[in-house]
């Protein structure tokens, strides 16, 4: 039986958090000796951990347990306030500005995966198709959204402007032959405007959560190749040595975990280690 905590949440401020997860295993989250608690986005994140929580950790001796959440903020601050141990579900772009925006004091443990970020649509299957005066809906996050324009800019779809980086928007874009237009969205909300814009880049683990296969229906996809995307289980500062830390990093880039990757999703996320 699966025995993971599913937590279905909007953006939460960190007083109702603390006070949110008191019945869901905040109290069994502190002490060395307790469960490893690690917060997740449910796909791929948690199926991962809850394929090793299933599979190899009992062997290992580790007592594993899985928090899910669906948005990219509550998880670090879990962390940061010590109501779970880890989170795994970022990339280092993103953590590097959520740290400097908020704060915070997370560092990453080990890279296990890269999410492939993908342009999908129902109207065309080729970027050139795309009508002029086109939208295109993006993330609305820092970090994501200047990695859905530098995806665009790659496929010759937009061309960015020399040195934007990871905070570019769209006010950065240098040309823009389509004209296309843009509406920000929360990265969560992007798979379901599907049908109110005429594309969407949609980043891979809410992609595979609307039931589509980002190796098969992107338009166009992010390659792996020297990426900088790759997702990790991370720590607040000073946990990294935490012996029950450093078990699961052993698990999470074992052989058994990455067959199940390329068994299960098929190249639509991808083993980095």
């Amino acid at each position: 039986m699966r025995n993971t905590a599913k937590i279905t949440t909007a953006v939460l401020a960190a007083g109702a958090l603390t006070l949110g997860l008191t019945g869901c295993g905040a109290d069994k989250a502190s002490g060395s000796d307790g469960p490893l608690v690690v917060a997740a986005s449910p796909t791929p994140h948690a199926e991962i951990l809850t394929y090793v929580k299933d599979h190899l950790a009992k062997k290992a001796g580790l007592d594993l347990e899985v928090q899910e959440f669906t948005d990219y903020v509550t998880p670090n601050t879990a962390t940061e306030d010590g109501s779970v141990q880890a989170n795994y579900f970022q990339n280092q772009p993103y953590l590097d500005d959520f740290n400097k925006k908020n704060g915070t004091h997370i560092k990453p443990v080990v890279t296990v995966h890269l999410e492939p970020l993908g342009l999908y649509s129902r109207e065309v299957k080729k970027a050139g198709a795309l009508k002029s005066g086109a939208t295109v809906a993006v993330p609305n996050d820092t970090v994501n959204e200047a990695r859905a324009l530098k995806l665009l800019d790659d496929n010759g779809i937009i061309t960015l402007k020399d040195g934007a980086g990871n905070d570019a928007t769209p006010k950065d874009i240098a040309k823009n032959p389509k004209n296309l237009k843009f509406k920000e969205l929360e990265a969560a909300q992007t798979p379901r405007s599907l049908g109110d814009v005429d594309a969407a880049v949609i980043n891979g683990n809410y992609a595979i959560e609307s039931d589509l296969k980002p190796a098969k229906d992107a338009v166009v996809l992010e390659s792996p190749k020297n990426n900088p995307y790759g997702n990790f289980l991370a720590v607040k500062e000073g946990e990294e040595k935490d012996a029950r830390v450093k078990k699961l990093a052993k698990l999470l880039t074992s052989d058994e975990v990455k067959k199940f990757i390329e068994d299960k999703y098929a190249g639509s996320v991808v083993a980095s280690f």
